[in-house]
């Protein structure tokens, strides 16, 4: 027993990790100047509804953005994000705790942002855990009254295998059991978990809301890189590689520093204005 819990204790970290690689080292919290995370802004004709922008495992309402969210400011968007599923004593990596308590949280900010914008509606923006944990919210918090496009960057809309890792934890009794208790955000995530079979049953979109899926054919987190696409009326999946064969980003680099996929963001949030992304958008 003692050798199986040894082997369990050095499996946990490689899974917690290889789930969780969605976030650069911390920096210091947006300012108001910035544009970012600035509750006096109001969102303008061109663009009447703020972003929110949502982090992924491991994240924070700050690494997490600092390509995207002054991209965003600089193009006229009201610009948003939030900390959800934070673990007592755990500063900094957060999206580790319930995926349907991290739903609620993120309830609790789209209203705290349309009440400050005065707009009806919100945008999101999502990468990894942060693409999909919206999905709940929509489905099963009300959400999809309050949000107009959910855009996600290489979400695990359907789980993932790590290539087949996560299957390994059959090997190690208790093992997946210990990872839960320990951040059940982690094993929310995985492929077959009770929270995805009730997000996908009956569907995987709700009516009223605008979906765009942008993935990579180099994601190491969440594989296949296809179970992040969606199916339904109004969904867009894209493939990055579609559009430049030359895009090499793999999973953390499509939501900290890819211009063609922030360039397929903007178009997601702004269709009537898209533009052809290439290899040279930017």
């Amino acid at each position: 027993m003692k050798l199986r819990w040894s082997r369990t204790l050095t499996f946990l970290p490689a899974l917690a990790l290889a789930l969780g690689v969605t976030t650069a080292p911390a920096a210091a919290a947006p300012t108001v100047s910035s544009g970012w995370n600035n509750y006096s802004c109001k969102p303008s004709a061109a663009h009447p509804r703020p972003v929110i922008l949502v982090h992924g495992t491991f994240g924070n309402s700050v690494d997490n953005w600092l390509g995207l969210a002054p991209y965003l400011v600089a193009r006229g968007y009201c610009v948003f994000s939030l900390d959800y599923g934070q673990l007592p004593g755990v500063p900094l990596f957060h999206g580790l705790g319930p995926v349907e308590a991290s739903a609620g949280q993120l309830a609790s900010y789209v209203d705290r942002v349309l009440a400050a914008t005065g707009a009806s509606k919100t945008d999101l923006v999502g990468h990894s855990q942060g693409g999909m944990m919206p999905r709940v919210y929509l489905k099963f918090h009300g959400g999809a009254k309050k949000v107009n496009a959910l855009v996600g960057l290489a979400p695990d809309n359907h789980g993932t295998d790590l290539d087949g890792l996560t299957r390994l934890l059959d090997l190690f009794p208790g093992a997946k059991d210990h990872l839960e208790g320990l951040t059940p955000g982690l094993t929310d995530q995985i492929v077959g978990s009770d929270v995805l079979n009730r997000l996908n049953e009956g569907g995987d979109t709700v009516p009223g809301v605008h979906y765009t899926v942008i993935a990579t054919k180099y994601d190491e987190v969440v594989t296949p890189y296809r179970s992040g696409f969606l199916d339904g009326p109004d969904v867009r999946n894209v493939l990055l590689q579609d559009l430049c064969p030359a895009d090499i980003s793999e999973h953390l680099a499509i939501g900290l520093a890819d211009r063609l996929a922030f360039h397929e963001t903007a178009n997601a949030l702004d269709p009537a204005h898209a533009t052809p992304t290439t290899c040279l958008s930017g």
